[in-house]
């Protein structure tokens, strides 16, 4: 016996099937069987792989596949011990083998990847014996005098239960040969442990089988705004189909945060090429979030043959993506490629149900708020500007600050200096449609929160924190805006002179009536279908 070899056993026992020809049925386009043996074969030549089956059919797979196979059509797997139920096959294994790893392909989610993970597990601990498990928080019954008794204590301090799985287990061969095992360690599978034992486990598993993998690529930091992530999360939460990654740029450590936060699988840009960042991912789709691209990098993308879309691009990248949507920019480009304008602007969830506001007069609430980052703090100098004037007309402001505002604790400290009930400071909402809802009026900068103001009807001043803000023509008088051009410096007297304007009734009124039309409720569905429909035709490498 050799202690350094080891030996991948397959029970495929067609007798022992929950569904008919299960082992040679195909699950995501590839048998049980085939998918066991492509996955052993990742970890061990053809040699060291046996097959213990009942069916002629599969011994055919086996030697197709140059892989061995013991062949006894009276086999029948009488209990869950797979060890006492193979026991003479592992013996005869036992001579020639130092470990010997038996391998279920009723549970098609695990991978060669995982096996190995196990297997250094298993030789780390010094183990005679590795089982897979999964723990579970069930209340334990025994049915006893024709009642239930619990089995195990209420108590929180109660060890887990855990449930073997039948996916692995892992035998050194000298406790085979000595009869006796004496430590068992636990390999814990949760995520991949299904085991197909019903119609229900075949089609949960083709489902995750067939699953492909998006990796958002997003920026999100003081200087350009948290806009990309919210963004980028309201997509991810419409493609539940498919496995999530984000991926944040460097600089963009508040991004990180606020996704991890999330419980989306977060990862942060480690060196200066941020392509092999992502293709390490092995993604099928990339969604970029971070403005301008590079040819470069969009190129080594579409050459790996990963579909890409980006959001805000008018880099050269753009030109190579499979999809470009730019719905705060509203210059057409002559391209079926290119999606521009408000019509493809994607609301998030929490409008969809929101309370448009019917026009009232005077104002009685006014809403200020500048973004997830308000860089400028355009915040306080808007306050300072019209807080004399709202409290002399008994309005109402709500100041709303996102969750990467710098000046939280000064503003907090300067609202209560300010003393007055008049002005609510709300920091980092999740319930931006309940700030608009009863908002006559808003104060804003550039970004997306112009479309969600424009879906609920309240008119705003605009103030751009840049040019790249300032291009986003959205927010002009003819949607119901009163734009106040890009304000590098802070202008509180044209502010309050504007201000003052928009509490004339007429003046209000014309621009409230401009944004009737609006209604943004289906794009998002619209944007989502045109993205997943890429991955639908997914194109072989280039290079290939």
């Amino acid at each position: 016996m050799s202690d350094t070899r080891r030996c991948v056993v397959i029970p495929a026992v067609k007798k022992n099937a929950v569904i008919p020809d299960q082992l040679v049925k195909r699950l995501a386009g590839v048998t049980l069987i085939q998918r066991a043996i492509d996955t052993a074969k990742a970890l061990a030549p053809g040699d060291d792989i046996v097959v213990v089956t009942d069916s002629q059919e599969i011994a055919l797979i086996c030697e197709r596949n140059g892989v061995r196979h013991v062949c006894n059509p009276g086999l029948h797997l009488a209990t869950l011990d797979i060890v006492r139920e193979l026991r003479g096959v592992l013996e005869d294994l036992a001579r020639s083998y130092g470990h010997i790893v038996i391998y279920r392909a009723s549970c098609p989610l695990l991978t060669a990847d995982d096996i190995e993970d196990a297997y250094a597990t298993f030789l780390r601990e010094g183990a005679d014996c590795l089982v897979t498990v999964k723990s579970v928080r069930h209340r334990v019954w025994e049915k006893r005098n024709g009642g239930l008794d619990a089995l195990l204590s209420q108590d929180e301090t109660e060890p887990s239960i855990y449930v073997e799985s039948k996916a692995l287990v892992m035998l050194d061969a000298s406790a085979l040969t000595r009869g006796e095992v004496r430590k068992v360690v636990p390999y814990f599978l949760n995520d991949r442990a299904i085991e197909i034992n019903s119609y229900q486990d075949w089609w949960i598993c083709e489902k995750l089988l067939c699953r492909k993998h998006i990796v958002f690529v997003v920026a999100g930091y003081p200087a350009i705004g948290m806009g990309h992530i919210f963004r980028a999360l309201m997509l991810a939460h419409e493609v539940a189909d498919h496995r999530i990654t984000f991926l944040c740029t460097r600089e963009s450590e508040l991004a990180a945060s606020n996704i991890a936060a999330r419980d989306y699988r977060t990862r942060v840009q480690q060196g200066d090429d941020l392509a092999a960042d992502v293709l390490s991912l092995r993604p099928d789709l990339v969604i970029n979030d971070i403005l301008n691209t590079d040819a470069d990098y969009v190129g080594r993308l579409r050459e790996a043959g990963v579909r890409v879309v980006n959001f805000e691009d008018e880099g050269p990248g753009a030109h190579l993506a499979d999809l470009v949507v730019n719905a705060l920019y509203e210059e057409k480009v002559d391209d079926p490629r290119f999606l521009h304008g408000h019509r493809f602007f994607c609301l998030r969830d929490e409008f969809v149900n929101g309370v448009r506001n019917d026009y009232r007069d005077p104002v009685r609430c006014v809403l200020v708020t500048f973004g997830g980052t308000d860089h400028s703090d355009f915040s306080r100098g808007t306050l300072d500007a019209i807080e004399p004037l709202c409290r002399e007309r008994g309005i109402t402001i709500r100041l709303v600050a996102g969750p990467g505002y710098a000046h939280k604790d000064a503003m907090q400290e300067h609202v209560e200096r300010l003393g007055s009930p008049l002005v609510e400071f709300t920091y980092a909402t999740n319930v931006m449609s309940r700030m608009m809802e009863g908002a006559d009026l808003a104060i804003c900068s550039a970004g997306r929160t112009v479309y969600e103001l424009a879906h609920m009807r309240v008119p705003a001043i605009v103030m751009a924190h840049h040019e790249r803000e300032g291009r986003h023509t959205f927010a002009r008088g003819r949607n119901g805006f009163a734009y106040l051009g890009v304000m590098e410096h802070f202008d509180g007297a044209k502010l309050t002179r504007v201000f003052t304007q928009l509490l004339d009734a007429g003046n209000r009124r014309r621009l409230f009536d401009r944004q009737a039309r609006f209604d943004f409720i289906r794009n998002k569905a619209d944007v989502v279908r045109r993205i997943t429909a890429l991955l639908d035709d997914t194109p072989a490498p280039e290079n290939a």
